[in-house]
């Protein structure tokens, strides 16, 4: 590692997320890896959760499928989002599921034979984003694809308030159900709990679960999973400044009195965007405060005792929770971490090692 800023993923607590899950669900788990798996890395991830008996992924498309098949991995891949009719032959070769969700899609893709295109239908219960909105709709996009001899082999719907309104979710089941008893299709794959849904909602009639963010321990339902994830950094340069001297482009920090200033090697061009200005950060003991506009590689942080450049400075992680970090900046973990860029280098731990990944530069 050439730049001392890094993004460190647990392995062996998301191992742990998984078990948690598993114990509590009884059901089949696909993981989602979608956006290079939130930006902790979809390779590694994919074959380490092969070796813990995951082997159904889902990706948001298929450039994010065919990096899978590239590197090794030899499950099941489903598509969640949109495909296009040009892309037919190379999702066969491949064995890469996808997701009929309109019947825009149905008209395209039923205008050739779909024999060895394995399927899943998408119901939309209230979300409005892509999927049937009606049992009728569903039956006769089932209709076509099966007459195109197309492997239906799923159906699905998504929860869209199973963090914070579990009668909402539920209304949703029982519409879900009710559109799949009444398509009356002998389905492989019934899915529709997401992350926190996994957690609290249990039913006797899907046979599968989602699991995105709670992978990396992060969810508003269950105190048992562990937080895998943190973002740390080193100092390159640490100075005393003096009162009435400023911080940064725009002079925005003044100091009232001699401050130790510390610049760490991490800026909005690695994923800390310019709104955690004002922030903590935790080192050495102590809680730092970001100072003056975060640059695009570098930021400063003020500090009431002096450190080393030796010294770890925490961004996100065991003292500095990421959905504290997310509260505080107006959004969610999800966007945190998948904002987090390429050349940030990734450390992979487990039980008896760690390693490190740079795509930017592999």
């Amino acid at each position: 590692m050439h730049r001392q800023t890094w993004f460190e993923i647990d392995l062996e607590k998301i191992k742990h997320n998984v078990q948690q899950v598993q114990s509590f669900q009884q059901k089949e788990v696909m993981a989602i890896l979608k956006a290079n798996a939130y930006g902790c890395g979809d390779i590694q991830l994919s074959k380490q959760l092969e070796m813990i008996g995951i082997h159904f992924i889902g990706v948001s498309s298929v450039d994010e499928a065919l990096v899978l098949r590239k590197h090794g991995f030899q499950g099941k891949l489903l598509v969640l989002g949109g495909t296009n009719i040009e892309d037919l032959e190379t999702l066969i070769q491949n064995h890469i599921t996808v997701t009929a969700y309109s019947e825009e899609w149905i008209e395209k893709f039923t205008q050739h034979d779909l024999t060895g295109l394995s399927i899943h239908l998408k119901i939309d219960t209230g979300m409005n984003r892509i999927g049937f909105d009606n049992a009728d709709e569903a039956k006769k996009a089932l209709s076509h694809l099966l007459d195109q001899n197309a492997q239906v082999e799923g159906i699905f719907t998504h929860y869209y308030q199973s963090d914070q309104d579990e009668k909402n979710t539920a209304r949703q089941f029982k519409d879900f159900k009710k559109i799949v008893t009444y398509l009356n299709h002998s389905f492989s794959y019934i899915h529709a709990d997401n992350s926190d849904a996994s957690l609290y909602f249990q039913d006797n009639f899907t046979n599968m679960v989602r699991l995105g963010i709670a992978l990396y321990g992060y969810s508003t339902h269950h105190t048992g999973l562990q937080e895998a994830l943190s973002l740390y950094t080193k100092p390159i340069m640490i100075k005393v400044v003096h009162p009435g001297e400023t911080i940064g482009y725009g002079a925005t920090y003044r100091a009232q009195e001699e401050e130790i200033i510390a610049t760490l090697p991490i800026g909005y061009a690695d994923g800390l965007l310019r709104i955690n200005q004002g922030r903590k950060v935790y080192v050495n003991g102590q809680y730092g405060t970001i100072v003056g506009r975060i640059c695009m590689d570098q930021c400063m942080v003020k500090l009431e005792q002096k450190i080393s450049l030796e010294d770890t400075v925490e961004i996100f992680g065991s003292h500095i929770s990421l959905n504290q970090m997310a509260l505080e900046t107006n959004t969610i973990s999800y966007e945190i971490i998948s904002l987090i860029t390429p050349r940030v280098t990734r450390v992979y731990k487990d039980s008896h090692t760690s390693w490190e990944m740079n795509w930017r530069y592999e």
